[in-house]
């Protein structure tokens, strides 16, 4: 699902909500999410999961094709791990 589809749905649930008001609500959820991960933030939702960044050290890998030693800057990744009841929703079985 993309965001799009996200609004849409929120919308035809929703038809009460003027379509621009999803919008700006959806926005707005997702540029916090993001300015506190990039400030070094976590993010949890209950039952859903937890946004964190995972830092990266800086590492040494070689080139396949040339042989060549490269040396690769510290980085800073998003990671997502499911909540307890996304996980059995995704594994009713297990």
């Amino acid at each position: 699902m993309i965001r799009s589809q996200l609004i849409a749905r929120i919308a035809a649930e929703n038809p009460h909500l003027y379509r621009s008001d999803i919008e700006k609500v959806v926005a707005a959820i997702f540029d916090t999410i993001s300015a506190h991960l990039a400030a070094g933030g976590r993010v949890e939702l209950r039952g859903f999961g937890i946004f964190s960044v995972r830092r990266r050290s800086v590492g040494r890998r070689r080139n396949p094709r040339t042989g060549e030693i490269m040396t690769l800057d510290a980085k800073s990744a998003p990671f997502f791990r499911t909540g307890k009841d996304l996980h059995k929703r995704l594994n009713p079985d297990g």
